[in-house]
């Protein structure tokens, strides 16, 4: 009776594993999944750099003037300092502040709590749940187009501004 139990009990657990995907590793088809309204990523790996764009979007706010705000990190991980020179969205120039200067391992947070930099595109008129090209100018690292979403200005994004 003790070995019976022992080998139900084996048999629960290795199918458990099995079944609900534990077992697939790190690289597992589904955390590749991304939903809709998350930001869009890319990396600039050439001639030395290595710059990572993260959680990239836009938010749409509610005045009804079309402007748009980016919201989103700019990483450099090379060893070598380069620099944000520009943002457009749609050919549109963005009104920018701050940070502009990536060393090696520094960050540009365009929004949030630990925000360093603004990027405002007055006119973008895009809606919200659309997605549009942004394109950013590196000194060094040259130019990167993305398509990025617009959200709304409401829940997380509410407090966000002009």
């Amino acid at each position: 009776m003790r070995l019976r139990n022992t080998l139900i009990t084996a048999t629960t657990l290795v199918l458990a594993i099995s079944l609900t995907g534990c077992g697939a590793g790190p690289d597992a088809q589904s955390r590749g999944i991304t939903r809709v309204t998350d930001g869009a990523e890319t990396a600039i790996t050439k001639d030395g750099s290595n710059i990572k764009v993260r959680n990239l979007l836009l938010v749409e706010l509610s005045d009804g003037s079309g402007t748009g705000v980016l919201v989103g990190s700019i990483i450099n991980s090379a060893d070598k300092e380069d620099a944000l020179l520009g943002i457009s969205v749609n050919g549109i120039d963005a009104q920018y502040s701050g940070e502009s200067i990536l060393t090696k391992n520094s960050v540009i947070q365009f929004e949030g709590a630990s925000a360093n930099a603004k990027a405002v595109i007055p006119g973008m008129n895009v809606s919200a749940g659309k997605e549009t090209v942004v394109s950013l100018f590196f000194a060094k690292a040259g130019l990167v187009t993305i398509n990025a979403i617009v959200r709304d200005q409401r829940d997380t994004y509410a407090g966000i501004t002009a």
